[in-house]
């Protein structure tokens, strides 16, 4: 078995709570945390530097996505309460709109072509988009439903240097199922544990998938890879752990809520190290369960 290693990821002094939402190959992490107002944060080399976009209000900025340049991607409310996108790139912000979203833009990924994906809302719900060299084209899996209302729809959340996306989107009973884009298919990703609904985030280049499902019991992070879904929990989480980001590594990057608050985590999934000389791994299971080799 694979061990599990969990770092927790906390933007201090944010007492109330760290999201950690992204993660390139350079092992940069981004992410945004929350005291008096949302900042987004780029975590590299064990420092957090604040991320804010300058056009933001009183709420702050969220900064969701990276790529390998360091390009970064998230969103700012401004003094109306309504979503930008921003694009931080060589130190400057530059903000933009899907010219359909009349209530609101929200980038979630970039690749290192700098293709951005997200969501824009209009009056029948919420659409994903695909923007590159400022075109625009919706990412709307044809099996969402539009009810009218901002939880409705598609949402484009993640994208790889090969172009697939993955993203979730709605039907009409209001259940959520995570997809993935690619060569112009849409195939729908449903956790088999995911009772309540199925969302996917991030992608890498290697086709491993994060998100979450829900079930009874809240909400658990996945990683889906070569065809099996695998449940992401943090050990310190209760109820609740999301899988946003996935690395070339397959590091995963994403936030677990202890009771009280909200903490990013980074899992790094190593190989079970082998036995020691002299002992094989059934001698290893026998020891540890009690049994004994009748042999």
């Amino acid at each position: 078995m694979p061990i599990y290693t969990y770092t927790t990821l906390d933007d201090l002094p944010a007492v109330n709570g760290t999201f950690a939402t992204g993660i390139n190959d350079n092992g940069q992490i981004v992410g945004y945390s929350f005291d008096e107002s949302y900042r987004g944060f780029l975590y590299s080399n064990g420092a957090y530097t604040t991320l804010n976009d300058p056009s933001a209000g009183s709420i702050g900025s969220f900064a969701v996505g990276i790529n390998d340049t360091g390009q970064i991607v998230g969103s700012y409310f401004d003094a109306n309460s309504r979503e930008h996108g921003f694009l931080y790139s060589g130190g400057s912000y530059t903000t933009f709109d899907d010219p359909l979203g009349v209530y609101g833009t929200v980038p979630f990924g970039i690749n290192n072509n700098g293709q951005i994906v997200g969501l824009y809302r209009d009056n029948t719900g919420t659409h994903g988009f695909f923007l590159f060299n400022g075109l625009y084209a919706p990412v709307d899996d044809p099996s969402a439903a539009f009810d009218g209302t901002l939880a409705s729809g598609t949402v484009a959340s993640g994208i790889n240097n090969t172009g697939q996306i993955v993203g979730y989107y709605t039907d009409a009973n209001s259940r959520s199922h995570g997809f993935l884009y690619s060569n112009g298919t849409y195939t729908t990703l449903d956790d088999p544990l995911g009772t309540n609904g199925t969302q996917a985030f991030g992608i890498n280049d290697q086709g491993q998938i994060v998100g979450y499902y829900r079930d009874a019991g809240g909400t658990h992070g996945f990683l889906y890879s070569g065809g099996t879904y695998t449940t992401i929990d943090d050990p310190l989480g209760v109820g609740q752990t999301q899988a946003w980001g996935v690395d070339a590594s397959g590091h995963v990057v994403g936030y677990y809520n202890d009771g009280h608050t909200n903490h990013g985590f980074l899992l790094t999934i190593t190989p079970n190290p082998p036995p020691p000389a002299g002992t094989t791994a059934d001698m290893i299971l026998r020891g540890a369960n009690g049994s004994s080799n009748p042999g």
